[in-house]
């Protein structure tokens, strides 16, 4: 279908959750969609949802919508040639720099007007004010070729998640438990928010507020597709998921015996897989749970808020953290003296690294593994997107 309509069902929804470096797997699995689609296809995804890194995934699509094969391409040419230098400073002025200021701040109190962090990521910023441009938002609105494209941050004085969405026509904002939704016309600081791992990464000022990362506090990530109008999601996240399909299962590997109490690192890869994962997956089960129970109810009695919603996953099949282990040695030789420490160059602390390193042997690695898992369950896809099916065999890249 050519440019001008929307290629999938109008009701159809992209949710591309948090996880920093993870979210290279996010490209690989759009690359897949990218070659089942015509060479002329337009958008399929009318409303597209992002959080975290996923959040600059989604805006970057959102903002090339017109083009929406080509935008898969740019986004892919940004991930492989990835380098942590390009995300924040990594070179060791710049490292010893930061972290003088954040124990500092942190110990004794000085500059307690500067945002504490562990890592300086201006060079983010300016990545996104290179590669993204928001203008394209309102023409792809425009245009018809984009409903609705979401963001969502924490703010740390209100604790609430916080939806900001720009859409084509009105959409009213909604108010739950310790979330809601805010119309705006989104800037790259409520990329940069959005994306701010807490302590790693320093908050950003959006309004009269400064936010966070929006994995923390989102305690139901589909439900901003759902407010936008979406009947239909499609989700890729950034961790095996056992509702993903047999495919994805992880097996249970036998518990070691713990000589040594956990490092620092292997503590927050924890606390890292519980911001961003674990919400994602509970809100999955529940939605897989009411869509059973819908089902069991005439179509009569259901309601507008009991209509069953087609959800497909696509997550890795393999342990990230594992892969991350095995390119530690490319992250930069001062963050390794800086990461050493709290173990996060060991095996043990591999959890943290999967989310830092931002780097193009493991970015590349992570989006072949997206492209394969993607292709792997092509039928489900093809079905989902209402696409024909293709007999030629498309290449990633």
């Amino acid at each position: 279908m050519a440019d001008g309509s929307l290629q999938g069902a109008a009701d159809t929804a992209l949710i591309l959750s948090g996880g920093g470096a993870r979210a290279a797997y996010q490209v690989g699995v759009l690359g897949a969609i990218r070659d089942l689609l015509d060479d002329d296809a337009g958008n399929p995804f009318p409303v597209i949802v992002g959080t975290s890194a996923g959040a600059i995934n989604a805006v970057a699509l959102a903002s090339g919508a017109q083009r929406f094969r080509a935008s898969i391409d740019r986004l892919m040419r940004i991930w492989q040639g990835f380098t942590t230098a390009r995300i924040y400073r990594s070179d060791l002025s710049g490292v010893m720099r930061q972290a003088a200021s954040f124990f500092g701040n942190s110990l004794i109190g000085l500059g307690r007007e500067v945002p504490v962090a562990l890592l300086d990521n201006r060079p983010l910023a300016a990545l996104l004010q290179n590669e993204i441009d928001l203008a394209g938002i309102p023409r792809a609105l425009a245009s018809g070729q984009l409903r609705a494209v979401a963001v969502t941050a924490f703010g740390y004085s209100s604790g609430q998640a916080v939806t900001f969405y720009q859409a084509a026509e009105a959409i009213a904002p909604w108010r739950r438990h310790r979330r809601l939704g805010a119309p705006t016309e989104l800037t790259h600081a409520h990329l940069l928010a959005s994306s701010a791992i807490p302590l790693l990464f320093p908050p950003v000022r959006v309004g009269a507020e400064f936010f966070g990362d929006g994995a923390v506090r989102q305690t139901a990530p589909i439900s901003p597709a759902l407010h936008l109008g979406a009947r239909r999601v499609l989700v890729i996240g950034v961790s095996g998921n056992p509702l993903a399909g047999a495919a994805n299962r992880l097996p249970v590997l036998p518990q070691a015996p713990a000589d040594n109490p956990p490092s620092l690192a292997q503590m927050g890869g924890h606390l890292l897989n519980s911001t961003f994962i674990d919400s994602l997956e509970a809100d999955i089960e529940l939605l897989e749970r009411l869509n059973q129970f819908s089902r069991l109810l005439p179509p009569e009695q259901r309601g507008p808020h009991l209509q069953p919603v087609d959800v497909l996953v696509i997550a890795p099949s393999r342990p990230l953290d594992e892969i991350a282990a095995r390119h530690r040695q490319l992250l930069p030789r001062a963050l390794r003296l800086f990461l050493s420490g709290p173990g996060a160059t060991r095996a043990s602390g591999a959890g943290v690294l999967s989310y830092l390193l931002f780097e193009a042997g493991y970015c590349n690695e992570l989006i072949e593994l997206g492209y394969q898992d993607a292709m792997s369950r092509r039928r489900e896809l093809e079905t989902f997107l209402g696409l024909p099916t293709r007999r030629r065999e498309p290449a990633p890249g």
